[in-house]
This record gives structure tokens, sequence and C-alpha cells, in this order.
């Protein structure tokens, strides 16, 4: 058996790709561009694409060669909704933040080493970032909910995580594992985490961690807005609402049955 298709490595390989065609919904994705963002030459992406195809898991749509996610993964996905879904609870807490504070608010779930934005509520001020949307993946330490979720981890978990990625490849300087060490320690300082700017110029956003039973930070609700919006001396109001509006849904999360 060669190394390409040993089972791990072609889970890997499919996880992969699942993850960026649901990263580019609704509009799908063509072959070179989930092949790039899984790391696969295009060859084996549309290898494997075709094969996701054929048993339902994917769609593509024969005249523009865009990939979607497919009807056997919304029926999975439906069968897994009453263990993993915390939308109807999250509903009530983004609609009172969105009204609230005119701004647009998310929640955003913990997997593995990256956040995926899994429920939004539009705020009434007519300027909005546009930086979040359902099923938007950031690594931990990027965007308010990752920062604020990689902050309240242990101390071990962060120095792992730094040891073994290096988000200013990508992201820039603003992410060296220095400069997050210090919003990490801002972040702990006053529990809710801030992003002024640092991925889109303009477009700030701010994060409060919602734990599981175990005390662990497996969520994050946020405010996205622009940057007139988010002035310093606004902080403390929105992150006061953040974090009571957090307490709130750690404390319905953690007494469902």
């Amino acid at each position: 058996m060669t190394e390409e298709t040993r089972g791990p490595h072609v889970v890997g390989r499919v996880g992969a790709l699942l993850r960026a065609v649901g990263a580019h919904e609704p509009a799908g994705a063509s072959t070179t561009v989930l092949g790039r963002a899984a790391g696969l030459a295009r060859p084996t992406a549309h290898r494997l694409l075709s094969s996701l195809a054929d048993e339902g898991l994917l769609d593509r749509d024969t005249k523009t060669g865009r990939w979607t996610l497919g009807p056997e993964l919304y029926l999975l996905g439906a069968a897994a909704a009453t263990r993993y879904d915390i939308t109807r609870h999250a509903r009530g807490v983004l609609d009172r933040l969105a009204r609230d504070t005119g701004e647009s608010a998310f929640l955003s779930a913990r997997r593995g080493d990256e956040t995926v934005c899994i429920a939004a509520e539009d705020g009434s001020f007519p300027l909005r970032s546009h930086v979040l949307h359902e099923g938007i993946r950031f690594p931990l330490g990027v965007a308010s909910a990752g920062l604020v979720i990689l902050a309240h981890l242990p101390d071990r978990d962060i120095d792992e995580y730094l040891a073994r990625t290096d988000l200013s490849e990508r992201w820039g300087e603003n992410h060296s594992t220095d400069a997050l060490r210090e919003r990490i320690a801002l972040t702990r300082h006053t529990g809710y985490a801030v992003n002024p700017g640092l991925i889109v110029e303009g477009s700030w956003g701010m994060g409060a961690a919602v734990f599981d039973r175990d005390g662990r930070p497996a969520w994050a609700l946020s405010l996205t807005g622009v940057e007139t919006r988010f002035r310093p001396e606004r902080h403390t109001e929105l992150g006061t609402l953040l974090l009571e509006q957090a307490h709130v849904l750690s404390q319905l999360l953690q007494s469902r049955a």
C-alpha cells in the first residue's frame, strides 16, 4: 500500500477537501481552488472530489465546474444536529446582542485548531463588516473569536499550539507569536478579545468565550462592525454585553440534557 492510498492519509485529504468546500458555500469553488486550499495537486483533488460526488457528499455544477456540499452531507448533518447543534440555544442571545448594540452578532465553534462561524444575526446599523459569515473558518488566534478561545485555554495548550503554528506567514506580523502573547494577556485581563482591523483594515471585532460543561472554551460570541463603531470608549460597554451574554449561553448549554 502506497502512502497516497493509506487509509488515514486519504481520510485526512478528504477531510481537508470537505472543509474547503464548506468554506466556499454557497457559491462553491473550482477544483483548482479547493486543491490549493487542501494542499493537494489538482489531479489528486479532482479524483477525490469526484469520488465524494459519487457518494452524494458533494455536488458539481456542470456549467461552472464548481463543487458544493451534497445532499448526503445534509442528511448526515441533520442526524448529528441533535447532539452538536447549539444554534437554537444561541438564537435569543444573538438577537439580543444585535438589538442592543446595532452591530452584527456571531456564534463560532471551536473545531481543533480552528473556529467555524455557525450562526449570525445582522445588526441595525447600515454599515457592516463582511469578514465573518456562516461557514468561514479561522485558525485559533485569528479574529476575535479565535483569539478569545485561545486565550482561555490552559497555558500548556497555548504553548503547544504556538510552537507548532506560524500564523504570521499568512496573517502578517501582527499574528507573530510575540504579538499573539500580548493580545492573549490583554484578553485574559479584560475577559474579552478585540480584533482592531487585523484581517481587513477598518473592520473591527470583539469576542467573548462560551464554555462547555467541563469549563473549556468551546464556542465564542462576537460582534463585528466598522472601526468608527468600535472606538476605545465603547469597548467596555460592548465587552460587558458580550461577557454577560456569553455567561447566559454557557449556563444554557451546561444545563441542557
